[in-house]
């Protein structure tokens, strides 16, 4: 059948399972809208205030349902207005379809109006981009895209569509969607085996989970593996939500502001085995100094992690839930660590999680948050204290839960990707976590939200200042606080009216579960504004540098 390159589009969209898409129209595109207008009963558009926030929402949908996230957007700086999404998503392993116009094919390189070389741009932060110039090759190109997005290590893809291309006709003959088949050829039998080996001989494994588990949907399986070796179990910030925080075996974040238990047992293992997550500078710190008393095994989809930043001793290439599912099989009794442990249980004991602080209202507000939640809710955050306490403080109990910007650490990131989330689960209640530095970068969005009347709650942590940046400035600039302060007074619950959405205040001396029981209880939009102290740190930290283990603002004293 004949259609136009922007049908054809709409087609492949369909045909992938894509029901909801993320953009802004603009003059390269217009073909495309005038498509999507045409087919709005099949692909549901949601119009952003800004080509960022649609980035930002894609990605939030994507980790909320699994799917593949879709934005849209014009040429130029349509386009560019992607990038820090784009490269939020890739940093995250967070499967992406951007689907950008540009000038007419002849028109390309002669630097015409709203021109950029927008795969040029991408190349270091997708998977994969294409521009298209011939509209016969758009079907193939597009399924292509979601396969690269989805399948391995998930990530961004960029697919530069020009105006004529999606104006000129070709044939479009439907297809089945391949499925996606987990990556088990480089699942190497040497490797299983010394792997089987050096967890059988170890006596204090340690595992150290990161987002790849989520991503695989091997958390089950991670479950079992953990019981069947008798070993505890601390996650990377994109692992939040890979281990149940209610288990025993779970000791909590590892590394910069991980809890000193897991920098602790990361240290004292004699065996590290490390499912689905890279070696960050965030959690190896000085990697001379970490795990030195461990061998390391590396279990990941991504042969290009392997040895990268730390020297592992054994590695398994391959989908994790495949490895976890040999693995478990091939233990065939399950392992008892008494002793180990009763030292991690003494770690428990010795190095409670506290904010050792001008305050503790950071972690009250968020407790009370614990409280209040309904089921099966999304905790989303921006960047910032915030977005730590948000991690150590709340109880992360589904895998996929947890939405946070941790490899780019983009501030600004929380509000569209709550959007996102919401958009895609539209029973369950998505609250973004957000500081005051962040949510005004982005705030422009809840325009969005009240536009598509999204029940999300934005609980804004006011400090007054960018807070993780005084921090650092505090702890290393002997207090210079060079351009942190923000004393500009915005009335926050005002500029949520203005939206016409509710705000509401939790002041100093409030009681914040009431009104936060109160704000979800309203069931719509609300912006909640909670005055926090400014000198609220977050506490432990690791100093640049030093070991893991060495950790400021620890308190060994009370439970943990």
């Amino acid at each position: 059948m004949q259609m136009t390159g922007a049908q054809i589009i709409i087609e492949c969209l369909v045909e992938q399972g894509v029901d909801t898409v993320f953009g802004f129209p603009g003059g390269a595109v217009l073909p495309l809208y005038d498509a999507l207008y045409q087919n709005q009963t099949r692909v549901r558009h949601i119009l952003t205030s800004h080509e960022q926030g649609a980035s930002h929402a894609a990605d939030g949908y994507a980790r909320s349902t699994g799917k593949v996230g879709v934005c849209i957007a014009t040429s130029g700086p349509g386009a560019t207005n992607l990038v820090t999404g784009i490269a939020t998503a890739y940093m995250d392993s967070v499967p992406m379809v951007a689907i950008t116009g540009n000038v007419t094919t002849q028109l390309l390189g002669k630097d015409s109006f709203q021109e950029v070389d927008i795969t040029g741009i991408t190349m270091p932060i997708t998977k994969h981009n294409f521009i298209v110039k011939d509209v016969a090759n758009l079907a193939k190109t597009l399924r292509k895209a979601f396969q690269i997005a989805q399948e391995g290590r998930p990530g961004p893809v960029l697919i530069d569509v020009p105006k004529d291309v999606t104006v000129h006709t070709a044939d479009f003959v439907p297809e089945v969607p391949q499925k996606l088949v987990p990556r088990t050829e480089r699942l190497s039998e040497q490797s299983m085996e010394v792997a089987l080996a050096l967890i059988k001989g170890a006596e204090r494994p340690m595992c150290y989970v990161g987002g790849g588990v989520i991503r695989a949907k091997a958390s089950e399986d991670l479950s079992q593996f953990l019981e069947n070796i008798d070993s505890p179990a601390c996650t990377s910030l994109m692992g939040c939500g890979a281990v149940n925080s209610y288990s025993p075996r779970f000791t909590g974040l590892v590394g910069m502001h991980g809890t000193k238990v897991s920098n602790m047992c990361v240290s004292s293992c004699d065996l590290l085995v490390v499912i689905g997550a890279r070696f960050s500078d965030r959690v190896v710190s000085k990697a001379s100094a970490f795990a030195k008393n461990a061998k390391i095994i590396h279990i990941d989809v991504d042969p290009a992690e392997i040895d990268k930043n730390i020297k592992t001793y054994c590695h398994v290439v391959g989908d994790l839930k495949v490895v976890l599912e040999e693995l478990n099989k091939r233990i065939a009794k399950p392992m008892v660590h008494t002793t180990w442990m009763e030292q991690v249980a003494e770690y428990k004991k010795r190095y409670p999680l506290r904010v050792d602080s001008e305050s503790e209202r950071s972690k009250e507000i968020l407790k009370a948050l614990q409280a209040v939640l309904p089921p099966n809710f999304f905790i989303v955050t921006e960047v910032g204290q915030h977005q730590m306490w948000a991690a150590q403080f709340l109880k992360h109990v589904q895998p996929g839960h947890f939405l946070t910007s941790g490899g780019l650490g983009t501030m600004g990131y929380g509000t569209g990707a709550a959007i996102g989330a919401q958009v895609g689960n539209p029973e369950s209640r998505v609250v973004n976590v957000a500081g005051d530095g962040s949510f005004r970068m982005n705030c422009n969005e809840l325009a969005t939200i009240a536009r598509y009347h999204l029940p999300v709650v934005i609980l804004l942590m006011n400090n007054h200042t960018l807070g993780m940046v005084r921090q650092w400035q505090t702890l290393f600039f002997d207090k210079h606080y060079s351009e942190t302060t923000l004393d500009t007074d915005i009335d926050w619950v005002t500029l949520a009216s203005a939206f016409g959405i509710k705000g509401m205040r939790i002041r100093k001396e409030d009681d914040p579960k009431p009104i936060l029981q109160a704000a979800l209880d309203l069931g719509k939009a609300v912006v909640i504004e909670c005055e926090i102290p400014v000198d609220d740190k977050v506490y432990p930290m690791v100093a640049p540098g030093a070991s893991i283990e060495d950790m400021l603002g620890v308190q060994e004293v009370g439970e943990y």
